[in-house]
């Protein structure tokens, strides 16, 4: 028997999917594209650091490599350092010929608007340009607009925008907190002005699962009823926690695009997690595209804005592939015994680490067998000799931690003891 699976499904029957059918079953979903908002969006979280030029320029060559389409590459009405930048990236993708296709967010004010055209007309890059406004009877409260002003301002961006030859994105900030009537006038106004992309935005994480899929729903009978053929997007934010579970019924609702930021970082308690869709989907057989740089993008990403990733996120966190206890260790070297890399790869894990480009490990710890520890002197070339694995496990066994290389190779040298490697 040698099951193998690209997507790490379960061939041969040997894992049980309870997870098919029900709320977010994404049968029937041929395809799916992502807006990467992590250079715009998400570094507009209050405790992230604005990354160099440079450090952008790597982190959207790695969003190509990952397969993502598009890609939010700032708001440059916000000042000369966002204009400049947005600059810069729009020339980056021009001058390498790359395929990802960039957008920049702009207010539904000419002032927003007008740098991006100029930066497109500089590059001669297509950018797509995404007008915002507040949709929700609190919003138009809190600003003392009425509906008719929001629709006035929303017809007069679009316009704007396609009198100058680029592709319009409308989107209505806080859609799913706003009435469907002002809704349904302010998408059938944008599309009626030229908008051929509408955005679902949920800007404060407020929709579950039930919400993503009624809110997107109706927004796609508005647009059968223009008789324009316009794609839906979805952008959400995790405040409740929600946010990958809400993007996925949104998927399975028809929205033709998700956006996402690499570790979910953004406002507050940030944007739906990119790479968390990625591997998802990947999973479910939504999408194929090679994830084996997903861990580099991220940890560019963390580098570049001082994120820091916790040692518990999950698939490219420092724990996600790491296991010291001896129950779920012995599982994993026994597959391993078996020759079988898809076995020994999703024994213990959801994910299958080879995905991701990266590889189970073993510690040894307090709750770790002696198997662990026969294991990591293998791994590192060292034979069990004079009862080492034993002295190294009942020196685990009275630590309150999992044992460093270090200390382990400490151990091998008072036995006098020599790698094979």
């Amino acid at each position: 028997m040698n099951p193998t699976s690209a997507n790490g499904s379960h061939p041969n029957g040997m894992i049980y999917d309870w997870n098919a059918g029900g709320l977010v079953d994404l049968k029937g979903v041929v395809s799916i594209e992502f807006d990467d908002e992590t250079l715009r969006d998400g570094l507009q979280s209050p405790s992230v650091t604005d990354p160099t030029i440079e450090q952008k320029i790597r982190i959207l060559h790695l969003m190509e490599d990952l397969g993502i389409q598009s890609a939010d590459i700032g708001l440059p009405g916000a000042g000369p350092r966002a204009y400049n930048d947005a600059l810069e990236l729009a020339k980056e993708i021009a001058s390498c010929k790359m395929k990802i296709k960039p957008n920049c967010a702009a207010r539904t004010v000419i002032a927003d608007i007008d740098p991006v055209i100029d930066i497109s007309q500089k590059t001669g890059v297509e950018i797509e340009v995404a007008t915002f406004i507040g949709s929700s009877p609190i919003r138009q409260y809190v600003e003392g607009w009425s509906i008719e002003t929001v629709v006035d301002l929303s017809r007069k961006a679009v316009k704007h925008v396609v009198d100058h030859n680029l592709p319009s994105m409308y989107v209505t900030e806080d859609t799913t907190r706003a009435h469907p009537d002002h809704l349904e006038k302010l998408y059938t106004a944008a599309i009626n002005a030229g908008a051929r992309r509408v955005v679902v935005a949920d800007t404060v994480g407020h929709a579950t699962r039930t919400g993503a899929l009624n809110v997107v729903r109706f927004v796609r009978d508005v647009i059968d009823n223009t008789g324009q053929d316009v794609k839906i997007d979805w952008h959400g934010h995790n405040d409740r926690g929600f946010s990958l579970a809400a993007a996925l019924s949104a998927i399975r609702a028809g929205v033709d695009r998700v956006h996402g930021c690499a570790l979910g970082i953004g406002e507050r308690c940030g944007n739906t997690s990119m790479d968390l869709l990625l591997v998802n989907l990947k999973l479910w057989g939504i999408i194929d595209n090679d994830l084996t740089k997903l861990n580099e993008y991220c940890q560019a990403v963390s580098e570049a804005t001082h994120v820091p990733v916790s040692f518990n996120y999950p698939v490219i966190g420092h724990d996600a592939f790491r296991t010291a206890t001896g129950v779920h260790a012995a599982a994993v070297i026994k597959a391993l015994k078996t020759g079988d890399d898809w076995l020994s790869d999703m024994v213990y894990s959801a994910v299958p680490a080879s995905l991701v480009g990266c590889r189970q490990k073993i510690d040894v710890g307090p709750l770790s067998g002696e198997s662990n520890v026969l294991y990591w002197l293998r791994e590192h070339g060292y034979e069990e000799s004079n009862g080492l694995a034993r002295e190294i496990f009942d020196y685990a066994k009275h630590s309150n931690k999992i044992l460093t290389d270090d200390e382990i190779e400490s151990i091998i040298e008072t036995n006098h003891v020599k790698a094979h490697k």
